[in-house]
């Protein structure tokens, strides 16, 4: 278990805490954490797990950073415009910690390759904008029982939910099918308050230290949980695991 001297500077705040201690850290610097997505959610989940010191910390996204992209993706700044998002999200993580190591995965997520993409790793988050990419996750971490921390964001309000395979709820339960085309705005129609995405980010990297940790999270249990940025209210709600669900359930593959 033993730390450098560095490393127990670096971590001595979360050290302190009794829920980690030196046994935590060696157990957050075993673990292999991959987030699907490095936009304005992915972004700040990623910081905080890279800061916590994830052992391995895979980022997988296909697009480059965009100009309106860095008013919520704090990941980057200016001169990494038109830069692919993984390689830029790599230089800033390792500088941040270079105790962690950052894995880019510069692909496009498909039935295909989402299996051997999610396989590696021990807790998933999901922070992809876009439910195809979500559905796609959930049943690639469904299939190999890896413990998945899905987070949604829009306008002012945000969403998360923890899947544990086999005992919670999973995303198809909650959400069974794609909506009809234009029913829910993207961002580039809506909008979106950057540091909402922030929270519930930041949220996900909670609930993802914690699962590492081998700590109960606050949405064990099948509970969604609801962030409204302009009420500053959060609420749960419970959701059952679905026996019809196609994912999941009885009659699943």
């Amino acid at each position: 278990m033993g730390f450098s001297e560095a490393e127990i500077r670096r971590y001595s705040r979360q050290m302190l805490l009794a829920e980690v201690g030196g046994e935590g850290q060696a157990r957050l610097r075993a673990a292999r954490v991959l987030v699907v997505g490095a936009g304005g959610l992915g972004g700040p989940a990623a910081l905080y797990l890279t800061a916590a010191g994830v052992g391995t910390l895979g980022i997988l996204d296909s697009d480059a950073v965009e100009l309106s992209n860095l008013g919520r993706q704090i990941l980057y700044d200016t001169k990494d415009l038109n830069r692919p998002k993984v390689f830029a999200a790599q230089a800033r993580l390792e500088a941040l910690n270079p105790d962690v190591r950052v894995v880019p995965h510069l692909a496009r997520l498909a039935e295909a390759n989402a299996r051997e993409l999610v396989g590696g790793y021990h807790v998933v988050v999901e922070a992809s904008d876009n439910l195809g990419t979500k559905f796609l996750v959930n049943e690639a971490c469904v299939d190999g029982g890896i413990p998945l921390v899905v987070g949604a964001v829009a306008g002012w309000e945000g969403q998360l939910l923890v899947v544990l395979p086999g005992t919670s709820a999973c995303y198809r339960c909650v959400y069974r099918g794609e909506p009809e085309a234009g029913t829910i705005p993207s961002c580039e129609v809506a909008g979106i308050l950057g540091p909402v995405a922030g929270a519930v980010g930041s949220l996900q990297a909670v609930a993802a230290l914690r699962l590492c940790l081998g700590l109960p999270t606050a949405t064990d249990g099948g509970r969604l949980l609801f962030y409204d940025g302009a009420a500053g209210e959060t609420t749960t709600v419970t959701v059952q695991r679905d026996p019809a669900c196609p994912a999941c359930g009885n009659g699943a593959r």
